[in-house]
């Protein structure tokens, strides 16, 4: 086993060196957000969706864009609005008049990287029309069923301070983005750097691309292969397990403050979400540690607080943060 370890090892450490040119071509552009930027690169690795939240102005929407430069591949930025509708997204049939017949027109959904900017502004109807796509990754328009294209990936973007003329994403939409990432703010020398960099009237910066869609599909099957040991397995079954049922885990306080634990969705993309992050460190297996820094990512959209917890001003992050304290590690 040791020397299959070793192997995948030393795979992943010739593989993963396009992680750090992808990084570095993205920071000439981005100010640290080291956290995003390289979760943007496990959910791309993963094959999983991103939810980007965090208040305007720290750079979400160009992180997305600048990292999909980097990619020699199709992307589209796609604007959510009140008065979207689903035709806008998938597309619809026109009628040719020519050829006396219905003819599809594919929407912007078509491409590889999609970047749903302010998704919670959009109504039911179009966020729904995004469920098939990001789960069955196909799209249905007329009664003919249109596959997408491989890798095609969500990354989403969100404000959760402003509510006014937004709409509550669905539960069943959130639980599949693989990612919810928090933003928070700079550093003062991280600003500093900023506003030396952007402080000007004319600031383009070009960013070379760095892969394709096959170096991308290449990368994911050494990510599968990557080595997770069966004690790894059975801490991430403690860990969504402990959303579930917190009593089983000496966490009996924690009983009313969960509303509904993390899906089975949530064990599968704990493991996926850790050996891409494995791979962008250049490792060949996945640690206890890679687990608990990208398990709240993967947790504090799945675990629903109830309206104890809220009195008592407790987050889903307050209470995936006491899982992992407690919940003995392997």
């Amino acid at each position: 086993m040791s020397a299959g370890i070793t192997a995948i090892n030393e795979k992943v450490k010739k593989e993963s060196v396009f992680c750090d040119a992808i990084l570095t071509e993205v920071s000439k552009v981005i100010v640290g957000q080291k956290y995003l930027l390289e979760r943007l690169l496990v959910g791309l690795l993963a094959n999983g969706h991103i939810l980007v939240e965090g208040v305007p102005g720290l750079a979400k929407t160009k992180s997305i864009s600048t990292l999909s430069q980097t990619i020699n591949t199709k992307f589209q930025r796609i604007q959510f609005t009140p008065d979207l509708l689903p035709a806008d997204l998938l597309g619809t049939l026109v009628y040719n008049v020519k050829e006396g017949e219905f003819v599809t027109k594919k929407g912007p959904i078509f491409a590889n990287i999609i970047l749903a900017d302010e998704i919670n502004r959009a109504p039911a109807k179009v966020q729904s029309a995004l469920l098939e796509a990001m789960q069955e990754r196909q799209v249905t328009i007329g009664g003919e069923t249109h596959k997408l294209d491989d890798p095609f990936l969500v990354m989403a973007t969100q404000n959760p301070i402003e509510q006014e003329g937004t709409y509550t994403l669905p539960e069943a939409q959130v639980d599949r983005f693989m990612l919810k990432l928090s933003v928070k703010y700079p550093s003062i020398e991280e600003e500093h750097k900023i506003l030396k960099r952007m402080s000007f009237t004319e600031s383009k910066i070009d960013v070379n691309q760095i892969i394709g869609p096959k170096d991308i599909l290449q990368a994911r099957k050494v990510v599968d292969e990557i080595y997770v040991d069966e004690k790894i397995e059975k801490y991430i079954l403690a860990i969504v397990f402990a959303t579930r049922e917190p009593e089983k885990y000496n966490l009996s306080d924690l009983k009313d403050l969960i509303q509904y634990g993390a899906s089975p969705r949530a064990s599968i993309a704990l493991t996926l979400a850790a050996k891409a992050y494995a791979f962008i460190q250049g490792r060949g297996y996945v640690t206890p540690q890679d687990i608990k820094t990208i398990g709240q990512d993967v947790l504090r959209h799945r675990v629903i607080p109830s309206y104890e917890a809220e009195a008592e001003e407790k987050t889903s992050e307050d209470i995936i943060k006491r899982i992992f304290d407690e919940v003995e590690v392997p």
